[in-house]
């Protein structure tokens, strides 16, 4: 093998250096190229469903009230709004009449958010109404159920 001269050594490296100095140019423009495109998504439909609750003491009795809270959980993976609470009593026993009750719920529309429960969304009053001229018998140790829906 014959050895190179320092001349050709010198031609070598700078004939390298070239080869490295094209080969990345040529790299450099392919990597600055430019381009464009998009991508699409359906959003949620929304309008998922949320349970509404009504807690409150028990006990009552004629001429007697107790606050109610009223609290939604939402399941779905997107917040919400409840607006507008509508309440209503029924009872388990035929002679305790529903119209013997009144029941309230305060509300104004609050955003219950993605997989939360117990959000608070309203209070009102239950209220056992002292009929004068009915027995009211039939409702010791009737259930109450308040049953309570948003519009």
């Amino acid at each position: 093998m014959r050895k190179l001269s320092k001349k050709s050594r010198i031609t070598a490296a700078v004939a390298g250096v070239a080869l490295v100095a094209v080969g990345g140019g040529a790299a450099y423009a392919y990597w600055t190229t430019t381009g464009s495109g998009n991508g699409t998504a359906t959003n949620s439909a929304g309008g998922g469903t949320v349970t509404l609750h009504a807690t409150f003491d028990g006990g009552l009795a004629p001429g007697n009230s107790v606050p109610v809270a009223y609290t939604a959980d939402n399941s779905t993976t997107s917040s919400t709004v409840v607006g507008d609470l509508a309440a209503e009593v029924s009872t388990n026993v035929p002679g305790c009449e529903a119209a013997w009750f009144e029941v309230t719920a305060d509300a104004g529309n609050v955003r219950v958010l993605a997989k939360t429960t117990g959000t608070s969304v309203g209070t009102g009053t239950l209220t056992f109404n002292d009929s004068a001229t009915e027995n009211q018998d039939a409702c010791k140790g009737a259930v109450v159920t308040v049953g309570v829906t948003s519009k």
